[in-house]
């Protein structure tokens, strides 16, 4: 299997996971009016699953450490098992209900507010377990994110009430999200070893944890999805039938293309926890907040009628940010 090196190495596959996880939402909004979020969903959920396949018969397949795929898949113990599986049912409930809040109020809101929240409760928990990196270099950045996270709901509150709406609905689902997203990273970690080129029996490689991760997943939209699809939180209500009569190729390929973003930049994140750590893993990944906040500003001009006095507030939530997470990042060199 393959396995990172480095330290710098590690920063650079966290830098991946940001960007991954901060852009893999714009294929729902490349999708067309008629092709509501639950319908899409599916496709993303089935993206994961074969991007899985495609790391672990690859990547977790070549090299002369650790285990590959398949053997570690299949030594793997129940509680293992079921550890990465729930992480995926966890994951799967908080992302439904981003997705949502993409819906109703945007990248520029759901994103800081939802991941944002999720990456402060996300370091906190993986830090108690596994407590590497400077203490006060990494909560100090993520104080900072908090501070980000504010000032967009300042921000978000002042546009929404210029245009005589609230951004409340949008604003509780992305927090309710965030709160269930802080802890599912816990779960696939607990299920995985940290010595990747000899690992401990029982445990996971990030390929396999991966691959039970995603089942997870996909699972549980049977009943998570389910539900979104026939009691649609923002938009009408769909069926199975549905799926097959208004998904066009292109929609489709949207949402597996979706899944494949967002899962990609999740190996990449497990691969580099074995040097950097889970928490500064899963801190500097979830910059994503950035990145998604940036999209919705800059590309899809979610703020473009913003009352005078907004754009110094998204300038202090950028700010905040990158010397967040620049502090995260050199938490793990002190």
């Amino acid at each position: 299997m393959y396995i990172v090196d480095s330290y710098a190495l590690a920063v650079i596959f966290c830098v991946i996971t940001m960007l991954g996880w901060g852009s893999w939402a714009n294929t729902l909004k490349m999708t067309t009016e008629k092709w509501e979020f639950p319908l899409y969903y599916w496709d993303y959920s089935i993206g994961l699953v074969l991007t899985t396949l495609l790391f672990g018969f690859t990547f977790g397949s070549f090299g002369t450490e650790g285990r590959s795929f398949i053997a570690d898949l299949s030594q793997a113990d129940t509680s293992s098992l079921i550890s990465a599986f729930i992480g995926g049912v966890i994951f799967n409930l908080s992302n439904l209900l981003i997705v949502a809040a993409i819906a109703v109020a945007g990248l520029a809101v759901a994103f800081p507010v939802g991941v944002g929240l999720a990456l402060v409760i996300g370091v906190i928990v993986n830090y108690i377990k596994v407590p590497e990196g400077q203490p006060y270099m990494l909560f100090g950045g993520v104080l900072l994110v908090v501070l980000a996270i504010v000032i967009n709901g300042v921000a978000s509150s002042k546009v929404a009430k210029s245009q005589g709406s609230t951004p409340v609905k949008g604003i509780v689902l992305s927090i309710l999200a965030g709160i269930i997203m802080g802890f599912f990273y816990r779960f696939v970690a607990d299920s995985m070893t940290f010595n990747f080129a000899a690992p401990e029996a029982g445990k996971m490689t990030p390929y396999s944890a991966m691959f039970v991760f995603t089942v997870g997943i996909f699972i549980s939209s049977f009943v998570f999805n389910t539900w979104f699809m026939y009691k649609p939180i923002e938009g009408k209500a769909v069926t199975f039938a549905d799926y097959f009569k208004l998904g066009s190729p292109r929609n489709h390929l949207m949402g597996i293309l979706g899944g494949f973003i967002w899962c990609a930049a999740m190996e990449f994140n497990l691969i580099a926890a074995d040097k950097a750590g889970p928490a500064i893993s899963y801190g500097l990944g979830q910059g994503a907040t950035m990145i998604g906040a940036a999209w919705g500003v800059f590309v899809w001009k979610e703020f473009a009628k913003a009352p005078k006095g907004t754009n110094k507030l998204l300038t202090a939530m950028f700010v905040f940010f990158i010397i967040g997470l620049s502090l995260i990042v050199v938490a793990r060199l002190n």
